[in-house]
Parts: structure tokens; C-alpha cells; sequence
């Protein structure tokens, strides 16, 4: 888009929406016109700020009369550029929606803004002997509106489910500029289609979350964790369901030595075990019961070194070791930040992972032979991380279409798996091109349907998830 289009539009907000908030600032549209990703660079006309849902609502409405294109912007956490304005679109930022609304004890929920951040939400709920158990590595930056966008996941889905899981209801701005109020909070509905649940994963593409309310629930009990090593792959599912069997599980996570090495490297730290081994894998359980349980989990250990699972392994005995132990995890995405990764992001059913590791890990050799390739994942949910590292030196461009071409046949191979290109960081703008790996033509074109009638004027998040015309 050319510059004197980018001002056309500034002027049209000016007189179209005189209340709202609006940054042309340079580093504005360079923070707020992207999100974790780097393979486009931002481009948007201006960034908005509205205060209510009111001026949400307003402003969709005229720009879908003028044919203004909207990208939603919430933490800008995302992985897949799905937030990304790279073609002058203006970028609607939730930053100021961030009311907490309502609190119903008997119903355990709470009624939120778009823009409120996640570990908010969380913090809101343990000072009410709650919980809202969503979690994941951004949440101290991720926005409520944002997680419903993307049905984010994160590390604790095995026991607790996706954000999906977690909405009893939600009101949405369509993109004609109507305001949509969904289930409100209701256990039961059989009133027809639920379009909370079609807003929930669909990238900003149908509308902009503007509230939402969530179930809370029960505090866990106390957990521990326990850091293991592995030799083979082929010992990651007999570990994972020798563990399933005899503890509570809340998460089961597999990385790397060489993402191992990266976190070490970046936080300055010793690894976890005095051995290096090839793999490793992270579990939490549920420990109500202190030295019992932690002797119970440690003869599930002893029988997994027997069996030859496990080389070596160490346990969390207090909160604060169990923490120390989830770090190694946590800090795997920003210690590869500054390499660039190019991330596949992939899933299979969890009793297909073995195979598909198997398979996986023979094709990546072969399409990857002089790249570093990071693995990790959760385990316990199917879903695994494949980054690749850009070499110093090597253009950004080239890498990208060196990675592309080569996850076309990893995205086939998950394709014959019964996978998923995409398990939590959506498919945006990078993977749109490959959505049909794992939708067929006709949910694709079911899709384009759906986006038709809730979005006619094609304004809302163009050019990410689906293809549309």
C-alpha cells in the first residue's frame, strides 16, 4: 500500500471516529502492527485505542461501510502472525479494555474485558480461594480477548483442558458492527448453533472479542514436579504412561538436550541432572499428601531406570525447586528468540506420537541437514514444537522459503498421521497457504461461508486463516 492510501485512511479516522484514541507514532505501529513472529515487517495505516465497546462497536460499523480493513490486537503474543498489519490495515488495540466486570461466586465465573491480561485473570481468581487454570509461558503479557482469538492451550492441557474449555460466554463486535452477546454464562443451552464457540479459534477473522466470562474453579492441591532423562524416543510413551497410570498428572512436557543447552546458555544456569542425555521430559503431579507422594513418585522413577526408560532424574521436593525444575521449560521460547525461529507447530492424537515422532525426527534429518532444530512439546496433549534456528548470515527471506518448501512434505507427513499443522498458535498469516494439510475443500469452503455472513464487507482480519475468494 502506497503512502498516500495509508494517509487517506488516517484522514478517514479522523472524521469518522473524532473520540477515539488513535497512534500513528512510528514506534506505535512498529510495536502494536506485529506480534511474536519476524518474517513480515508491520505495516499499518494507524493504531486505535477504544476505551468502551461502544467505540468498538462504532468503528466496525464504519468501517465496514468504507471498506476499511481491522487487524485485532490484544498482547500481540501470537506465533503465527495472526496479529500482524502488514498491508495498511488499521490495528484495533484492546490495551484499554481492561475492566474486570463481574464476579459470581455461586456461578464461579468472571466477567471480563477483551483486553484483560491472563495472569490478571488468575491472580483475580486466587484472592477469591479460585482458580482459572488456563496457562502458558505469555501470561503475563497475553490478553483474554487474544486467548479466545487463538483457543490458546499451553502447559497444563492434559489435565484442564484449552481456553474453549473455560468460557461459559462471550460478547463479540461482528463484522458488520453488531454486538453479539453468546450463552451468557448458561451450564446448559440447547438452543441451536453456539456462536461463542465459532468465535472461539477463529483469529479475529469473524469479530473482535470485546468481553468475555469465564469458569473458575478449585485451586489444585499442592504439586511437585520431577525433571527425567531419556536416551531414546522410543521411551517417551512407556514413561508417559507408566506416570498417567500411578499419579495425578497436570503436565507432561518433552524438550531437547539441545534446547536444553539453549536455556542454559540464555538464564546462565546448570542443567537439571549431573548426566547429559539426549532427551528430557518435565512432569507435574498432584503431591496433597508431601513425603508419601514424593516416595510414591520416586518409586514410579526406580521402575522406569529398571525398565531402561530413564538414565537419571531429579525431583521438585518443595514449590520452589518445582519451579526451578519448570524453568528450564519455560524460558525454551525466548532463549531461541534471537535466532528466529521457524516454527511448526503439530499434533497427532496421543497414542499416533510414537510413530509420528519416529517418522518425524527421520524426515527433519533429512530436509534440515545443516540447520539446528529444537525440539519440545506437550507430550501429554499430542502436540509437538519443531524449531528451526536461522543461521547467522543467512537472509531472513531465504530462510524462510528454505523452511517453507520443507514443511510442506513435514506437513504431508502429518497429514497421513491424522494431524494437525496447527495445534495452539493458529494458523495466521504464515500457514494460510497450507491450511488444506489439515482441513479438507469442504470445511474449508464451509469456513469462507461462516466468514461471509458474519463479515460480508471482508474487513475483519483480511488475509489470515482462510483465503477468501
Amino acid at each position: 500500500m502506497h503512502q498516500n492510501e495509508i494517509d487517506v485512511r488516517r484522514e478517514w479516522l479522523q472524521n469518522h471516529c473524532p473520540e477515539l484514541a488513535v497512534s500513528t507514532e512510528p514506534a506505535v505501529l512498529q510495536s502494536h502492527g506485529r506480534d511474536w513472529t519476524r518474517f513480515r515487517e508491520p505495516r499499518p495505516a494507524a493504531v486505535v485505542f477504544p476505551e468502551h465497546v461502544e467505540q468498538v462497536v462504532h468503528l466496525v460499523r464504519v468501517a465496514a461501510e468504507h471498506g476499511v480493513p481491522l487487524v485485532p490486537s490484544g498482547g500481540r503474543t501470537g506465533l503465527s502472525g495472526g496479529a500482524v498489519a502488514a498491508a495498511g490495515e488499521v490495528v484495533v488495540s484492546l490495551d484499554r479494555l481492561r475492566r474486570i466486570l463481574d464476579f459470581d461466586a455461586t456461578d464461579r465465573t468472571v466477567t471480563v474485558e477483551a483486553g484483560v491480561v491472563t495472569a490478571a485473570v488468575q491472580a483475580y481468581a486466587a484472592e477469591r480461594g479460585l482458580c482459572y487454570p488456563v496457562s502458558f509461558g505469555a501470561e503475563g503479557s497475553s490478553q483474554i480477548g487474544g486467548n479466545i482469538a487463538t483457543n490458546a492451550g499451553g502447559l497444563r492441557v492434559l489435565r484442564y483442558g484449552l481456553t474453549r474449555d473455560w468460557v461459559a460466554g462471550l460478547s463479540f463486535v461482528d463484522g458488520r458492527g453488531a454486538l453479539l452477546e453468546c450463552n451468557a454464562g448458561l451450564v446448559k443451552n440447547a438452543s441451536g448453533f453456539d456462536l461463542r464457540h465459532l468465535l472461539i479459534g477463529s483469529e479475529g477473522t469473524l469479530g473482535i472479542v470485546v468481553r468475555a466470562m469465564l469458569r473458575l474453579t478449585d485451586p489444585p492441591p499442592p504439586r511437585a514436579a520431577m525433571v527425567l532423562g531419556l536416551d531414546r524416543l522410543d521411551a517417551l510413551m512407556p514413561v508417559f504412561r507408566a506416570a498417567r497410570e500411578a499419579l495425578a498428572l497436570s503436565a507432561f512436557e518433552f524438550f531437547s538436550a539441545t534446547a536444553l543447552q539453549r536455556v542454559c546458555a540464555h538464564l546462565g544456569c546448570a542443567p537439571p541432572l549431573a548426566e547429559a542425555c539426549p532427551f528430557l521430559v518435565l512432569l507435574e503431579f498432584d503431591n496433597p499428601d508431601g513425603e508419601d507422594g514424593l516416595s510414591f513418585a520416586a518409586a514410579i522413577y526406580d521402575r522406569c531406570v529398571e525398565t531402561g526408560w530413564v538414565r537419571e532424574g531429579v525431583i521438585g521436593e518443595s514449590a520452589t525447586q518445582a519451579r526451578a525444575l519448570w524453568r528450564y521449560r519455560e524460558a525454551i521460547p525466548e532463549s531461541i528468540a534471537a535466532a528466529t525461529p521457524y516454527k511448526n507447530d503439530l499434533a497427532v492424537r496421543i497414542s499416533r506420537v510414537p510413530d509420528f515422532l519416529a517418522a518425524l525426527d527421520g524426515q527433519v534429518a533429512a530436509q534440515y541437514p545443516e540447520l539446528e532444530v529444537l525440539w519440545y512439546g506437550h507430550i501429554g496433549d499430542g502436540n509437538l514444537h519443531m524449531n528451526v534456528l536461522k543461521p547467522d548470515g543467512m537472509a531472513l527471506e531465504a530462510f524462510e522459503q528454505a523452511c517453507a518448501a520443507a514443511s510442506r512434505s513435514i506437513y504431508a507427513l502429518t497429514r497421513s498421521f491424522g494431524g494437525t499443522i496447527s495445534a495452539e498458535h493458529g494458523i495466521g498469516l504464515l500457514k494460510q497457504a497450507d491450511l488444506g494439510y489439515c482441513r479438507s475443500a469442504a470445511e474449508i469452503e464451509h469456513m469462507r461461508g461462516i466468514k461471509a455472513v458474519l463479515d460480508p464487507a471482508g474487513i475483519m482480519n483480511p488475509g489470515k486463516l482462510i483465503a477468501v475468494g
